[in-house]
């Protein structure tokens, strides 16, 4: 059984994002290696689009079967597929709009300032379940709303408790209150990866206010800065953080991953 498609989560902010072009070159190639080639990314970068997008979209958008060192063979889903023409015809949409409205210039400038892509790659929609006051600040408490396969083969929603520490104004100014849509963000640098035997919070070296994710590691790059790790949550989303150089980490193995509220900013779902 497959999750519905969420397509306003997945193209909300991402209309003209090289994202859609990598999932587009999959559908064309069957190849992952062969889409980041075109599209004029890494591999590594080519993956993290397609991790992102499956996030989002909150379903599978591509079967893959990785190969060897050189990639694998890949192919869009029916969600994949339905994803592109949902993109292609928001396309059309936006640009009807903006040639009506780009004749005016400061019209044209701010049209051009919203599409706004960000370089974050963890990117989660979540749910407001609650807002804590502290202060000048408040700590918004979100469930990232997951998929994931029940004991029976049938798909259950799995909240995932996550938080952001924002302020007062921040969390004014957008409207929050429980039960609105946003999504989370998080830099890959923020997210801690550690082997899943460490025994305590202390000993990964986090604070109690950070939020720890059980994952298995599904790739990793290894790193004199940091081992970067891509990881599939036991929650059923993708994640990337980075672990200590010569973590010892390999795709396989069981890992922690671990981010402060401090480092998860908050941005307005589009519907």
């Amino acid at each position: 059984m497959t999750a519905p498609l969420s397509i306003a989560t997945a193209l909300g902010n991402a209309l003209a994002d090289k994202r859609i072009d990598i999932l587009r070159q999959i559908g064309e190639g069957g190849s992952i290696s062969q889409a980041a080639r075109a599209a004029g990314v890494s591999y590594k970068a080519a993956w993290q689009a397609v991790d992102t997008l499956t996030n989002l979209a909150g379903t599978p958008l591509v079967a893959r079967a990785v190969g060897g060192a050189g990639g694998g063979g890949a192919q869009l889903t029916e969600a994949g597929r339905q994803l592109l023409a949902a993109a292609d015809a928001m396309a059309q949409a936006r640009g009807a709009v903006l040639s009506r409205w780009q004749a005016t210039a400061c019209t044209g400038t701010a049209l051009a300032r919203l599409a706004v892509r960000t370089s974050m790659r963890n990117q989660w929609p979540c749910v407001v379940q609650r807002l804590e006051l502290q202060g000048q600040i408040v700590r918004v408490h979100l469930a990232l709303e997951t998929q994931v396969l029940a004991s029976g083969g049938d798909l259950r929603s799995a909240p995932t408790a996550l938080a952001s520490r924002i302020t007062q104004e921040s969390a004014q100014l957008m409207g929050l209150q429980p039960g609105v849509a946003v999504q989370a963000l998080c830099k890959a640098t923020a997210v801690r990866v550690v082997r899943a035997t460490v025994p305590s919070r202390a000993a990964q070296g986090v604070t109690p206010d950070a939020f720890c994710f059980a994952a298995r590691a599904v790739r990793v790059a290894r790193g004199t800065s940091g081992d970067e790790v891509s990881a599939l949550l036991d929650a059923g989303v993708q994640m990337v953080g980075f672990a200590a150089a010569g973590s010892g980490l390999r795709a396989g193995s069981r890992v922690a991953l671990t981010v402060e509220d401090s480092a998860v900013v908050l941005a307005l779902a589009e519907v």
